[in-house]
């Protein structure tokens, strides 16, 4: 499984901040993929995002046109979600003879929430 960061940009900022100054040791997790709450990763899998990652992985389009037919959801409106999905590695795009073919890159999620402070942790396989 794949370990991400639940960390509010001040927090993030502030841990930048001590490491540049050499005040504290960059952590392991460093420069990888951070969400700054768990309401933020929750507002993007809404049920017709959810939907949607369910399409891409049980009908494999073959392009974001043929999976605009599929949803019924206008192909700009799509393509601006794909491209968010895909910066936090829910899809990734093929190249396949100049069209751009979504594939699902995730299968499983676990939010680890810790109710006595911010270290959130989202685990992905």
């Amino acid at each position: 499984m794949k370990n991400l960061k639940i960390q509010s940009h001040a927090s993030l900022r502030n841990e930048m901040k001590l490491v540049a100054r050499g005040e504290k040791k960059a952590p392991k997790d460093a420069g990888g993929m951070s969400f700054d709450s768990v309401e933020a990763l929750l507002r993007l899998l809404t049920p017709q995002n959810r939907e949607l990652l369910a399409a891409i992985r049980d009908k494999k389009p073959q392009s974001i046109a043929e999976l605009a037919k599929l949803t019924g959801r206008a192909q700009p409106n799509l393509t601006r979600t794909l491209g968010k999905l895909e910066a936090i590695g829910f899809v990734r795009f093929n190249t396949v003879e100049r069209r751009k073919v979504p594939t699902a890159s995730i299968q499983s999620l676990q939010i680890n929430i810790d109710p006595f402070s911010q270290n959130d942790r989202l685990e992905f396989a």
